[in-house]
């Protein structure tokens, strides 16, 4: 039931966003019944702003009420993705190329799973990552977790 309401719900906020010029990052249902939890993250390139956070809660808000989306009670966040993001898109490796990432494989690449270093590039499903003074090459659906590492 849950991946059926979670995909509604990134439906209508992909819908709402996008006119706003604002990308879904990523959508989140958790718990059942009375206390169920919705969260939304949302990004653009110059930052989310509460206002923006605001705007895409009252109208997503709006529509998952009106068309019943979430039955029963429900609490929304909407909020930022934060400084070390999720990388959940191929999309996210193309934008994020120079930065850098942590990522976690399904499956070990020279006896590894976990990585750190700089994003070099996505092509044809697969991502460059510079690590370890070398360039790491692995498929995108091999990565079971990614995401930015803030740098002080």
């Amino acid at each position: 039931m849950k991946p059926a309401i979670s995909s509604r719900i990134e439906e209508i906020a992909e819908r709402v966003a996008g006119s706003e010029g604002i990308e879904v990052v990523e959508v989140e249902v958790k718990g059942g019944g009375k206390n169920q939890f919705v969260r939304i993250s949302i990004d653009k390139p110059e930052g989310v702003t509460h206002g923006d956070c605001e705007l895409i809660s009252h109208q997503v808000g709006t529509i998952l009420d009106v068309e019943d989306v979430v039955p029963g009670h429900y609490t929304l966040e909407v909020s930022s993705p934060g400084l070390e993001r999720k990388l959940l898109k191929p999309r996210d490796y193309e934008r994020f190329q120079g930065k850098k990432a942590k990522v976690t494989l399904r499956a070990p690449v020279e006896n590894q799973r976990h990585w750190e270093g700089t994003l070099a590039g996505f092509t044809d499903g697969v991502i460059s990552l510079e690590a370890a003074g070398r360039e790491i090459r692995f498929p995108f659906e091999q990565v079971e977790k990614a995401n930015l590492k803030f740098e002080w």
